[in-house]
């Protein structure tokens, strides 16, 4: 079969001064997931390899960089999803891993369970020799500086570039067929300690199963989790396939129904990419712009907002 990578850095209204920055963090997601993929290696590899140039990369919300909560903290979440035998990998409310995608892995080779969160997390996954860090290595100059733009002032959206989104996600297929996805967050600014949005849910944030496809959702994370927005993208793609239409208007048909149903039913924004069962890549979102990239059947990387 052959392979396939998509990969997103979140939709959200990206200023015009920061698009380069965040298409190359994109590019350089690919490139990384992609190396691993192209020379026969595992889908779980991939997304993991990508993931982790997104959450090194400040300009995203997730890992180093991502928004601090009300207390001045990073939380992160993070979910990786097999869509063979529908198990999933998350961990929520981490502050001391370096890249959380890397604890979500962990809990998925390796732990009984499906997510685990906070400290009993954070205790796993240094267990599993994920490697940790202090709390403030997470936190980049940009953060801390509109963090406290909001707490000297009523929070508002006009403190902080991407006030609510910058969610990273992936998701491959490798040359035998393995689908995965991944997703992974830093949540919204200045949010209540303790929160956990759609991102590490399985079925709202982040979706596999190999008879449909894989998707990773990004936004405004309450809305998203009213629609269970991976899950329907996953079974209204499954039921797409089983017709006799185009796959790629298809895998585009579902992205943008999704979208649509998050604005009417959630009454929210925000986002999805996906792969369906066969490797074709689809992407939609209902916010000003979505920092995406994927690999095209040339082999050719793909990057826009």
């Amino acid at each position: 079969m052959k392979p396939s990578l998509i990969v997103h850095g979140g939709a959200w209204d990206i200023p015009d001064e920061a698009v380069d920055a965040c298409k190359q963090g994109c590019l350089h997601a690919l490139s990384d997931g992609w190396k691993i993929l192209a020379s026969g290696g595992a889908a779980l590899d991939a997304i993991e390899a990508a993931i982790i140039a997104l959450e090194n990369d400040p300009v995203f919300d997730a890992g180093f960089g991502s928004h601090l909560n009300a207390e001045g903290k990073v939380e992160c979440d993070a979910i990786v999803m097999d869509g063979a035998t529908l198990r999933a990998g998350a961990a929520a409310g981490l502050q001391r891993v370096k890249n959380p995608i890397r604890a979500a892995r962990a809990v998925y080779e390796h732990c009984p369970h499906m997510m685990l969160i906070g400290e009993g997390a954070e205790k796993f996954a240094k267990e599993k020799e994920v490697p940790m860090c202090k709390p403030e290595e997470l936190v980049s100059e940009a953060e801390w500086e509109a963090f406290l733009r909001c707490s000297q002032d009523e929070h508002a959206a006009e403190h902080h570039r991407g006030h609510e989104q910058g969610t990273v996600g992936a998701v491959a297929l490798d040359r035998d067929g393995r689908l995965f996805a991944a997703t992974s967050t830093g949540g919204t600014c200045c949010k209540l300690p303790g929160r956990v949005g759609d991102s590490p849910l399985i079925g709202c944030g982040c979706y596999a199963d190999s008879a449909a496809g894989g998707v990773s959702c990004t936004g405004y994370g309450e809305a998203i989790m009213k629609i269970v927005m991976a899950k329907t993208a996953a079974d209204l793609l499954g039921h797409a396939l089983a017709g006799n239409g185009s796959k790629t208007d298809a895998a585009k048909n579902v992205a943008q129904t999704c979208v649509r149903l998050l604005a009417e039913r959630g009454h929210g924004t925000g986002g999805l990419i996906l792969l369906d069962k066969e490797g074709v890549p689809a992407f939609a979102h209902n916010t000003p712009r979505m920092t995406y990239g994927y690999v095209d059947s040339a082999g050719a990387f793909v990057t826009g907002v």
